[in-house]
């Protein structure tokens, strides 16, 4: 019986060494594994720079001949929680600087955007032109295409300045014929030439409300009525550079096209009302200035092209223009020999 408990542990002993050593290399190739992922993680946190060594050293078993501080598998497995912890902070710190670059890149990007949109806003648009000879002028090429829709176009049709200004007559003064100028201040150029005319030009009255975009209105509104239409034609384009958001740009912007389609030269004039109908399509005159567009191609002799902007005018405004501008825009129809 003795032998017989003597064999069974001899046994025992023998099944557990194999046990121990296959532990113990799993163990081992556990840890190699995790050095080899810290070290590609350390290669990428820090690119050319120190690799960070374990805590954790390797085992110390002191004397030759004494015991091991403590058991092999203990040691190797607070070596493995070592390793893994240093792989999960380095894994960490990776995401969160990718998270910060990713951050910078968006707000680079946004600042770009913004900055490419203030650039845009701030360079000059070239203004528009138009042939000087009035039989061989083009009328705008996007005349024809449609038109942002206004939201409620004004009824009235009158560009007379509401305060301290007369409402405009249809009597012709006696006047001379009026001669372009290009004059900046109180036109004067045509005058030097032709006293009489100076004398017209002095004769109207320049406002002084302490309003300088009504005056400024005010005063080109009263050199059109008095048939004096390069001067008004000065004022007006003043007007325009000056006070682009002045309550009175709509007006400005469609008398200046009526007096050059007064003075008969219908291809300015188309491209000051189709200015004023895109550039400002919610403007008290837009309404107006799309009929006159169409009296302005009709002159041309462009009687299709009129036809267009008529029906665009019944598609824009059909439902809130007024009665009198409706009938304009009949009669134009029938001057441009528009069919239906």
């Amino acid at each position: 019986m003795r032998h017989a408990l003597i064999s069974v542990a001899l046994l025992s002993a023998v099944a557990a060494t194999p046990l121990a050593a296959q532990q113990t290399g799993t163990i081992d190739l556990r840890v190699n594994k995790l050095e080899k992922e810290m070290k590609a993680v350390q290669r990428k946190v820090f690119p050319g720079g120190p690799e960070v060594q374990p805590e954790i050293g390797p085992l110390d078993t002191g004397d030759a001949g004494a015991a091991p501080a403590s058991a092999p598998l203990t040691d190797l497995t607070s070596r493995v929680d070592a390793l893994e912890a240093q792989l999960k902070m380095l894994t960490g710190q990776v995401e969160t600087d990718s998270n910060r670059l990713r951050k910078l890149e968006d707000a680079l990007k946004v600042f770009q955007d913004k900055t490419d949109t203030r650039l845009k806003l701030l360079e000059p648009t070239p203004p528009a032109t138009a042939a000087a000879n009035e039989g061989t002028a083009t009328t705008p090429a996007a005349a024809l295409a449609p038109a942002p829709r206004p939201v409620t176009p004004a009824a009235t049709t009158t560009d007379a300045p509401k305060p301290a200004a007369p409402k405009p007559v249809e009597a012709k003064p006696a006047t001379a014929k009026p001669t372009p100028t290009t004059t900046a201040t109180k036109p004067t150029t045509p005058a030097k030439d032709d006293p009489k005319r100076k004398a017209l030009v002095d004769a109207v009255e320049i406002p002084a409300t302490g309003d300088g975009g009504e005056d400024a209105y005010t005063y080109g509104f009263r050199l059109w009525q008095a048939k004096l239409y390069p001067e008004a034609q000065v004022k007006l384009k003043e007007f325009g550079a000056k006070y682009p958001k002045h309550k009175r740009a709509s007006y400005a912007q469609n008398l200046l096209g009526r007096a050059y389609l007064d003075e008969g030269k219908p291809a300015l004039a188309s491209v000051s009302f189709y200015d004023n109908y895109t550039k400002n399509p919610k403007g008290e005159r837009a309404s107006e200035s799309l009929y006159y567009l169409g009296v302005s191609l009709t002159k041309l002799k462009k009687l299709p092209d009129a036809c267009k902007v008529y029906d665009e005018f019944d598609d824009v405004y059909g439902a809130s223009a007024g009665a009198d501008l409706k009938g304009r825009v009949a009669k134009g129809r029938v001057d441009a020999k528009c069919g239906g």
